[in-house]
């Protein structure tokens, strides 16, 4: 890349945007735009498979839950809440989620509802805080699995990155081999079919291949430095 064109997207992205991608190549900024190029496809190409993935989950999650609560209270919309179990935030999260669901004069339906719930809702339906109430129904979802962190965990990985990459952050140093096998893991647990489709879809280890090396990650996919060189530590989250 011509340094003035460098230099400009610096200007434009500013300095501390590209800073730790700068850091990340010793300084090189044109490395630095060429590493930003990669994070920005990576990024784009992961959120693919993630948007599959929690489409996938909310909705098994929401199949169960469907049935337990009309079995259990004769009330299907189990957002509503009859058993009375969820906690003021997730009752707040509903709330909005009928809201957006409605507006423009639209009829309200569970699907529209459950549309309308971010990731981070079903991520705390995993918490230890209804290991009682709703993982007894929601491990269904699951059949392969009887531990309630065997899944929150995975859940919470990508939960983690899905924001990193709506922040448009530096996602290049994670462990991103590991975060799409726990992906389409997860996947294959609630629906090995789906999964299959899924991973012939899915293009991140593709981009992975292609990852330039930095100084920051020496277990970069190819061209290993020695590991005697000091690292610099990853860009904090904001």
């Amino acid at each position: 890349m011509p340094e003035p064109t460098a230099q400009l997207l610096q200007q434009r992205f500013s300095p501390e945007r590209l800073g730790p991608y700068q850091a990340a190549v010793r300084g090189d900024l044109a490395q630095a735009v060429a590493l930003y190029e990669w994070n920005a496809k990576m990024s784009g190409t992961f959120w693919i498979t993630l948007g599959h993935v929690e489409v996938l989950i909310r909705n098994a999650m929401h199949q169960q839950l469907t049935a337990w609560s009309t079995q259990q209270h004769r009330e299907p919309r189990w957002y509503l809440d009859p058993a009375g179990v969820l906690d003021s935030r997730r009752r707040e999260e509903i709330a909005e989620a009928r809201r957006r669901a409605t507006r423009d004069g639209r009829k309200e339906t569970p699907g529209g509802v459950v549309a309308e719930l971010t990731f981070g809702f079903w991520r705390y339906l995993l918490t230890s805080s209804y290991d009682r109430s709703l993982w007894p129904h929601l491990r269904n979802a699951w059949p392969g699995k009887q531990f309630r962190r065997e899944v929150q965990g995975p859940v919470t990985d990508l939960h983690e990155l899905r924001n990193r990459i709506a922040h448009h952050e530096p996602i290049y140093y994670r462990p991103l081999k590991e975060l799409h096998t726990k992906a389409l893991d997860l996947a294959s647990w609630t629906c090995p079919d789906t999964a299959t489709w899924i991973t012939v879809q899915c293009e991140v280890l593709t981009i992975l291949d292609t990852r330039p090396w930095t100084v920051r990650s020496p277990s970069a996919p190819f061209q290993r430095r020695n590991p005697r060189h000091n690292q610099a530590r990853p860009a904090p989250w904001r």
